[in-house]
C-alpha cells in the first residue's frame, strides 16, 4: 500500500467535495439541528431566571450578580428601560439600585429597593430572585441569614436539562452523516459512474482507494463533530481526553460506512442499509434523553462505548483514567469491524473485476 497514491486520491476528493451537495449537508445539518434544538428546547423547557438591574450607584449586588449560576443578569441605563422590558417579559423581574444603596445598608438605613415582576413570569422564576434578591443585600449589609437552610436533594441528583441531554444525538448525528454516510456515499458513488473502475486500472490499489474515502470521513466528521460541541458549549475542559475519544469514535464509525459502502452495489442499497441499521448505531443517544430507562441496554450498542466515553468527559468533566476501559471497549470493537471490512472489500473487488 502506497501513502503517495493513498494521499493523492484523498487530495482528489478534497478538492472535488465543495461541488458535491453531499458535503454541504454533512457540513450543514449538525449547525442547523444544535440552533433549532437550543432555540427550542434550552429556551422553552429550560430557561433560567431573567434579572435586569439598573445601577445608578456602582453597588456590590451588581457585580456578585452577574457572576451568579443559574440567573441571567442583565445591567441597564434606566428604570424606564428596564420597566419596559419586565413588562413586556424580556426580563422575569428587575431591580433599580438608587445611588448610595449600599453605604445606606451598611449604616443600618432602609434604602428603597425597587422590584419589578413581570406578570407572566414563572412563579417559581419570582421566588428565585425575591430571594437572591434578599441574599444580596444581606451580604452588603453583613449580616447573617435568619435561618439555616438544609438542603436535601430528593429524585435523580443527576439530572441535567433536556437541552443538555440533546448534545448526544447532535454529537452522533453529526457522526453518521459524516464519518459514515458521507464516504459510504462517495465510494458507491464512484462506483455506479464507472470512475472507480477507471481509477483501478491505474497504478493506485483497491485498499487505497477505499483507505483515502475513510482518512476524508474520519478527518470531516473529527472536526464537525468538534464544531457541534462547541456550539452547544459542552467541550469540557479535559481536550486531551476529548479528543481520544473522538478519535476513536471517528475511527468506528468510518469503518461502519466502509461497511456500508463495500456492502452496497448502489445507491439504492446503500440508502436501505442507513435506513434500516442507522438505528442500531443511533439507539444509545436515546437514553440520555431518558434517563430513567434501564442504561444497561445501551451497552449492547457497539457506539455507546464512545459516546458514553465522550459524555462523561464533556458533561460530568470525567478524565481519561476515568474512561479508559470503555475506550478500550470501542478499540476493540473497531479492531472485529476490520474483518467484514477485508471480507467485503474483497467480495466487490472481484465484482468490479468480473464487471
Amino acid at each position: 500500500m502506497s501513502l503517495t497514491r493513498t494521499f493523492e486520491v484523498l487530495r482528489k476528493d478534497v478538492l472535488m467535495s465543495p461541488r458535491s451537495s453531499i458535503f454541504f449537508f454533512a457540513l450543514a445539518m449538525p449547525i442547523i439541528l444544535t440552533v433549532l434544538f437550543q432555540l427550542v428546547f434550552g429556551s422553552l423547557f429550560d430557561p433560567e431566571p431573567r434579572l435586569g438591574v439598573v445601577d445608578y450607584g456602582d453597588s456590590e449586588i451588581t457585580a456578585v450578580a452577574q457572576e451568579i449560576d443559574g440567573i441571567e443578569t442583565t445591567v441597564l441605563d434606566s428604570e424606564e428601560e428596564l420597566m419596559t422590558q419586565v413588562e413586556e417579559h424580556d426580563l422575569d423581574a428587575g431591580i433599580v439600585l438608587e445611588e448610595g444603596f449600599d453605604e445606606a445598608v451598611v449604616a443600618g438605613e432602609q434604602p428603597e429597593l425597587g422590584f419589578f415582576i413581570s406578570g407572566e413570569s414563572l412563579a417559581s422564576d419570582r421566588i428565585i430572585l425575591s430571594v437572591t434578591t434578599i441574599d444580596l443585600v444581606r451580604e452588603v449589609e453583613g449580616a447573617a441569614a435568619p435561618v439555616d437552610v438544609a438542603i436535601t436533594t430528593l429524585g435523580d441528583e443527576d439530572s441535567l436539562p433536556i437541552s443538555v441531554r440533546l448534545v448526544p444525538s447532535l454529537v452522533m448525528y453529526a457522526l453518521i452523516v459524516a464519518a459514515v454516510f458521507v464516504p459510504a456515499f462517495y465510494v458507491v458513488a464512484e462506483r455506479e459512474a464507472g470512475t472507480l473502475q477507471a481509477v483501478l486500472v491505474t497504478p493506485v490499489k483497491f485498499t487505497e482507494f477505499l483507505s483515502a474515502k475513510a482518512i476524508f470521513g474520519f478527518v470531516l466528521a473529527f472536526f464537525i463533530a468538534l464544531a457541534t460541541l462547541a456550539l452547544n458549549g459542552a467541550l469540557g475542559s479535559n481536550y486531551a481526553a476529548l479528543l481520544v475519544a473522538m478519535a476513536i469514535a471517528c475511527l468506528m464509525c468510518v469503518e461502519i460506512g466502509m461497511i456500508y459502502a463495500t456492502g452496497s452495489k448502489d445507491i439504492k442499497t446503500l440508502y436501505t442499509f442507513i435506513k434500516t441499521l442507522n438505528i442500531f448505531i443511533f439507539a444509545p443517544v436515546i437514553f440520555y434523553i431518558f434517563p430513567n430507562w434501564p442504561q444497561w441496554i445501551a451497552k449492547l450498542f457497539p457506539t455507546y462505548w464512545f459516546i458514553n466515553p465522550i459524555w462523561d468527559i464533556t458533561i460530568r468533566g470525567y478524565e481519561l483514567a476515568d474512561v479508559w476501559t470503555e475506550l478500550a471497549v470501542g478499540l476493540a470493537i473497531c479492531a472485529v469491524l476490520l474483518v467484514p471490512i477485508a471480507y467485503l472489500a474483497r467480495r466487490m473487488q472481484k465484482t468490479i473485476a468480473i464487471g
